[in-house]
């Protein structure tokens, strides 16, 4: 039976954040400060932390709300969404600590890197939990208005990072996926947009200072 609500936007933003996970991992391990800039300087780490930073936002003001009056009786499944909104908290704070960290000291490089790593491995983790946990509640719960709502939410945060984000957001998906998703997230750009002006320029970007040594099947 086909899901009574359409998710592929919440879908492909998971799929997109778990590709960058691998890249950002094999960055992390292959870093050497001497030779590399911090890693918060690539573009990939600013669009990485503005996706995460767009879609948990708008689940958090957008989809946890009418989900939990939905689940008005049922304080199992309440704990269950109150979980993935402690989750997002936790996966805030740890983001901070990374902006935030100083690596001119001498804790700082490995600092750095230990808090990345649990960035890595706590997203990895919450992503599958809120696949898994809740969204389940909210296919069987939310109405289509409240879905396209959080929709509607979902577009307007990525705003004006549309030219950036959206090449990022669909990296290696199929053409005809990608002009599904244009059309719902942005109907009034065209198609000729994305490829001929947002998807060349997303190309020429060294996302995570490794060109040339990410293996092949992580290129994807």
């Amino acid at each position: 039976m086909s899901d009574r609500l359409d998710m592929t936007v919440t879908r492909t933003v998971h799929n997109a954040l778990r590709r960058e996970l691998r890249h950002l991992a094999h960055a992390v391990a292959h870093h050497r400060p001497a030779a590399r800039p911090d890693l918060r300087s690539a573009p990939g780490w600013h669009l990485f932390i503005t996706a995460l930073h767009v879609h948990q936002s708008a689940e958090d003001d957008a989809l946890w709300p009418p989900l939990r009056r939905a689940l008005a009786g049922r304080p199992l499944d309440l704990t269950r969404v109150e979980a993935i909104e402690a989750e997002h908290r936790a996966l805030s704070a740890l983001v901070d600590s990374i902006t935030e960290v100083r690596t001119d000291t001498e804790a700082g490089p490995g600092l750095l890197l230990d808090l990345t790593a649990s960035l890595i491995t706590g997203l990895d983790g919450h992503l599958d939990h809120e696949e898994s946990a809740v969204l389940p509640l909210a296919q069987a719960l939310l109405t289509q208005d409240q879905w396209d709502d959080f929709e509607r939410a979902h577009a307007h945060r990525i705003g004006s990072a549309a030219p950036r984000l959206m090449p990022w957001l669909l990296h290696g998906l199929d053409d005809r996926t990608i002009t599904a998703l244009l059309a719902q997230l942005f109907p009034r750009f065209t198609r000729h947009t994305y490829t001929h002006h947002w998807q060349p320029a997303f190309a020429r970007l060294d996302l995570w200072g490794t060109r040339g040594e990410i293996p092949a099947a992580l290129r994807t």
